[in-house]
This record gives C-alpha cells, structure tokens and sequence, in this order.
C-alpha cells in the first residue's frame, strides 16, 4: 500500500519543518539572526496512465490520465533576509546595520566571513573585533590615549584625543552585499561565507546607493516573530498527526484485508 511510504514522507518533511523552526525560535534573541524557512516539493509520480496518451487505435486522447505521487520531499531551507528590528546598546562599538549588507570579518582560516551581527569590541591591542575575537575587515585600531569614539553613518570612524578639540580619522568601515543573501552559506557564530549561489561580494561605504547605513550604539536583534514561529509550530505539528492518522488508516485497512476469509 503507497499510502504508508507517502505518509511517512510527510512525517519525515514534518519533522524537518520543526527542527527549522525550533532553531529559529532558539535564536530569537541572537544578535543579527535570519530566520530560515522550510520548503518541500512534490516527489516522483508514478504514470498509471500517462496524460495525452492515446487509449485506442483511433488515436484517443486520454485528457487527465492516472498519475499517483509517491510523497513529499524537502526541497530547501531558505533564509529571509529581511531587517531585523534595532535596540540600543550602551556600548560605543556597537554598530547595527540599518538596510541591505554585511560587516566584512577576518576569519583565522584567511577568508572573508560576513556579519550582520554588530556587537564589537576593542581587543589588547587596539583592534576592533568581534565577541569572537576575529578583526574586523579592513582592520581599525583605536589609539590608547583615545578619550572617545564615533562613527558615522557612512562608516567614517573618528576617535577624540586628549587635549585635542576636533575628532581624528582613524578608519572607514566597508560593508559587503550579494545579489543573493539567501545563497550565504552559514558557518555559525553569527557569520555567513561567500557561495557561488550568493555571487560575490559587492564592497562599498554604507550609505552609498544600494547599500545600509551605521548606526552606532545600536544593535539589529533577529527577525524572528515569535506569534509566526508558534503558528507554523501548530500547522507543522497538525500536518504531521494528519499524517500519522493517514498510517494508522492504512494500518487498519491492512488489517481488515488480512482478515478476509
């Protein structure tokens, strides 16, 4: 009986459709978090009869045909880019990105890793980095004898020295956009890597056209929506006692075939 292989199928997509949105609702309060989407397709058809075949020697037409399909499959796990909502932080360094790009992150490997996550920091020597520790991209290094520091909205970082009344210039910093946000391939720690999906990266100074602006002292939290993740939570776990009750059907018709006499 197809019915137990299909309703098992839809269990399997169920389960995928829940791991997804745990991980969502799980991150809902990680700094710069896209929430991902499951999506599935339709699997292989079995053609009983196939539609436009001929069903006589007259040459027939059958207009629909029997096509039986054997489930359901994930398709992919897509990632909806869009802003998240920005909080205020009390930290300097802190830089949230309001509009389209990526803070650019020297990773150890030597690669290029790519953030919306702003939560910065100065290290020992200096140099701004992550919570992780990684640079960021170009590197800046805020002066020792710095007294203040500002950055603009188009990135220009200026510290304030002792005994100095105008700010001094000591970096710029560049954000990247893709053509396809979505195809970034996530390596955790709130840091995405370039794909041939995502196209390379396009690198300018925020507020230029098409790209984001800085926002200091401001975070952008996920775009996760608590009220959405709990309603596709009961839809996925509906469509999957659905598909358990398609089993048991199944199970009982079995049953009953088994007992004729």
């Amino acid at each position: 009986m197809r019915a137990l292989s299909i309703a098992a199928s839809g269990m399997q997509a169920q389960q995928t459709n829940v791991d997804v949105i745990s991980h969502n609702i799980a991150n809902m309060n990680t700094t710069g978090y896209k929430r991902q989407r499951a999506e599935f397709q339709d699997m292989l058809y079995q053609n009983i009869e196939r539609p436009g075949s001929t069903s006589s020697a007259s040459g027939a037409i059958l207009p629909m045909g029997i096509q039986l399909g054997v489930g359901v499959q994930t398709d992919a796990v897509g990632r909806i880019t869009s802003q998240g909502s920005i909080t205020v932080s009390d930290n300097p360094y802190d830089v949230a990105i309001s509009g389209r790009g990526y803070l650019q992150i020297a990773l150890p490997s030597g690669q290029t890793g790519y953030t919306r996550a702003g939560n910065l920091a100065v290290n020992g020597d200096g140099s701004i980095v992550t919570s992780d520790g990684y640079l960021l991209e170009p590197s800046i290094t805020v002066p020792a004898e710095a007294t203040g520091i500002q950055i603009t909205r188009d990135g220009v970082v200026e510290v304030t020295m002792q005994g100095q009344v105008e700010p001094q210039q000591i970096g710029q910093i560049e954000i990247a956009t893709f053509i396809n946000p979505p195809g970034l391939e996530a390596i955790g720690d709130n840091l995405f890597l370039e794909t041939p999906a995502s196209g390379a990266p396009n690198t300018s100074t925020p507020g230029s056209p098409g790209f984001g602006t800085i926002m200091q002292g401001f975070l952008e939290l996920s775009n996760v929506n608590a009220v959405e993740e709990i309603s596709s939570l009961i839809v996925a776990q509906r469509a999957y006692e659905m598909n358990a009750r398609v089993i048991t059907a199944a199970d009982e018709m079995l049953q009953s075939t088994t007992q004729l006499r």
